[in-house]
């Protein structure tokens, strides 16, 4: 029987087998093979390796961890010297073969699973908008006695006076104003199609590049795709746009909110469901949704703030969610207005129905935000969650008191670590997350909360040493 990695490896003449997995914070992580020692037998047995050494996964007693190659995922990586073959994998026990329940990937397939066994439907289609900075310059400092960053573009909207040795051309978007200027104010225009056209050569499905509203800040269109299929495209995506910037002098980061006084960079997550070979979503409800799209609706706004652990999971992301600003906070769904955290995109076509969470993030490890929002969505249909009368009209415009009815989505990463604590039933469904994975992943996370805290800021300086 063919096996899509040997052939790769020979029609290639790969020199090396790059088996890559995902740790809970999101980071893709590595280990290279030499090709010539991956046959058929490694490719099911597995391969071994020491887990106490990711951050969140096993202790040193109880290290040893096998990863299994998703030979169907096996790319060409095209930023290598030396001819080398990726492949994504799931991490399973060594002793029994079963999923490893702390591995975001095999959380992933266990969200597909689920979603077919509760016969709601068959698939789930995942659509990311990530954006990101990109930096000619970035230094920071976190030592005891300084903690200070800086970041620097030519493009930047701070630079128009800067003296440069060849002269200051002048062209460059201001402050919310990069949204669509053509060059020479949009200066990444190659840069950005570079990255576009080496995720066609992965064999990626993407459609479109542009620069986004804040100064430095850009996006590129990645179609949509099943759960699983996805987060392992977002993982291409990230390090695709990581590697090809720094090809060029550049500095690409998802960090939500890197500059202050700009727009922050968010992950809208377009998502549908479909059985049986048809749109799940489409209906003669609301913005034409059907009533199970509105339930789904229902458990994403009902569950937004536990959701936010894995959809917001930095310190960093509550600099972008902030009440009072153009930030997807307020717990509210409409067609079409942006203004709320849930949107229904417009469309013609039945098959192009679905649903928008605008809260996420890319900071987010895919595998887990992707299926968080899916066991949310699921919890809403089977209960029958109810997401209230839509908001059509500008909620950013809203009198102060009817602005305090609605809802909100946490303020902070301990807040929403302490909901996702209280409130985490819907995610063990089916063992699809599991308590100790959800425990863990929070003690992780607490480790963050708690350095952010006990780190003095240089805005408290300015604010509170002369007291």
């Amino acid at each position: 029987m063919s096996n899509l990695l040997l052939d790769m490896i020979k029609d290639e003449a790969a020199d090396y087998v790059d088996v890559r997995f995902t740790d809970p914070r999101g980071k893709l992580q590595h280990v290279t093979l030499c090709a010539d020692q991956v046959d058929e037998d490694l490719i099911a047995e597995g391969f071994m390796f020491d887990g106490s050494s990711i951050e969140g996964w096993k202790s040193i007693e109880a290290s040893d961890m096998k990863l299994m190659m998703d030979v169907d995922s096996a790319y060409v990586d095209p930023f290598y010297a030396e001819k080398t073959i990726c492949v994504h994998c799931s991490v399973v026990e060594p002793d029994t073969g079963e999923a490893y329940t702390r591995d975001p990937r095999g959380t992933a397939q266990k969200a597909e699973a689920y979603l077919k066994s509760s016969g709601i439907g068959d698939v789930a289609y995942m659509g990311p908008e990530a954006e990101f900075f990109l930096f000619d310059d970035v230094r920071y400092s976190t030592s005891i006695n300084k903690v200070s960053y800086e970041v620097d573009a030519t493009d930047a909207s701070w630079n128009t006076d800067t003296e440069y040795e060849m002269g200051n051309m002048g062209h460059r978007p201001g402050v919310k104003g990069g949204y669509f200027p053509v060059n020479p104010i949009d200066e990444a225009h190659d840069l950005r199609g570079e990255m576009l056209s080496t995720m066609k050569r992965l064999g990626m499905k993407v459609d479109k590049h542009h620069h986004e509203v804040a100064s430095c800040q850009h996006e590129l269109g990645l179609i949509f795709g099943s759960l699983t299929k996805q987060a392992d495209e977002l993982q291409k995506y990230k390090y695709v746009v990581h590697n090809v910037a720094h090809a060029y002098g550049k500095s690409a980061t998802f960090m939500p909110k890197p500059i202050a006084g700009d727009n922050g960079t968010g992950m809208h997550v377009n998502m549908s469901i479909w059985k049986d070979g048809k749109p799940l979503f489409a209906g003669d409800k609301y913005a034409d949704l059907s009533q199970e799209a509105l339930y789904f609706i229902g458990g994403i706004l009902h569950h937004a703030k536990a959701l936010n652990a894995f959809t917001n999971p930095g310190t960093n992301s509550y600099k972008r969610l902030i009440p009072g600003f153009e930030a997807p906070v307020l717990r509210a769904y409409s067609a079409s207005n942006r203004s709320g955290c849930v949107r229904i995109p417009w469309t013609e076509s039945p098959k192009a129905k679905r649903v928008e969470a605008r809260f996420p993030d890319p900071s987010a490890n895919p595998y887990l935000c992707f299926s968080a929002l899916l066991m949310a969505g699921l919890d809403g249909i089977q209960n029958k969650i109810d997401p209230g009368e839509a908001m059509d009209k500008n909620l950013y415009d809203l009198p102060a008191e009817e602005l305090a009815a609605i809802p909100t989505v946490c303020g902070s990463l301990r807040e929403a670590l302490e909901e996702l604590e209280k409130g985490m039933d819907f995610l063990l469904a089916g063992d699809v997350f599991t308590k100790d994975q959800i425990e863990g992943y929070v003690a992780l996370k607490m480790e963050e909360v708690e350095r952010y805290e006990h780190t003095p800021h240089p805005v408290e300086y300015a604010m509170y040493y002369s007291c």
